[in-house]
This record gives C-alpha cells, sequence and structure tokens, in this order.
C-alpha cells in the first residue's frame, strides 16, 4: 500500500509529490501534462540522490501520466530509477 510523506524529511521541494510503498521504496509522482525531457530526468535524478542519502539501498521510481522522451527513459534506468507511466484519472 502506497502513503503519502512529506517530501521535508528527505530535504526535497514542499511541492514535491512523494509516495511511500514498504520500507525502502519511494515513489516521486509527476502529475503534468507536458513531457517529460532531460532536464526534468537531472531534476528526478538529483531529488533521486537526496532521498539515497538519507535511506541506504533506497529503491526510487517515477510514477507519472506525462508522456517521457526515450533518452529520458534510458538516462533514468540507466541511473537505477524505474519510470511507470500510468493513465489519467
Amino acid at each position: 500500500m502506497k502513503q503519502q510523506i512529506d517530501p521535508k524529511l528527505y530535504g526535497l521541494p514542499p511541492r514535491t509529490v512523494l509516495m511511500k510503498r514498504g520500507p525502502d521504496e519511494f515513489i516521486l509522482v509527476i502529475n503534468r501534462k507536458s513531457r517529460i525531457i532531460m532536464k526534468d530526468a537531472l531534476t528526478i535524478l538529483k531529488r533521486a540522490e537526496k532521498i539515497k542519502e538519507k535511506v541506504l539501498n533506497a529503491l526510487v521510481m517515477v510514477e507519472t501520466n506525462a508522456p517521457v522522451c526515450s533518452k529520458s527513459i534510458k538516462f533514468l534506468k540507466d541511473s537505477g530509477i524505474g519510470v511507470e507511466t500510468v493513465p489519467e484519472k
């Protein structure tokens, strides 16, 4: 079961939507219509690194309803961050 947690606990901006599933699994939720490009992927990587500084062996995933650039998917995957696209509600 996913539960929303306070991103400030991990040094993230307060507008970040952060969910936790299990003790070491974190999900960054991005809800928007515009495409996720490499600039966004770099921001996601920085946020994931902040989480991993606080929680060793943390698994970070991105859940989004926006289209994701193929370069960004490859970059995040190579960095150990999974990307999951979900349909809009």
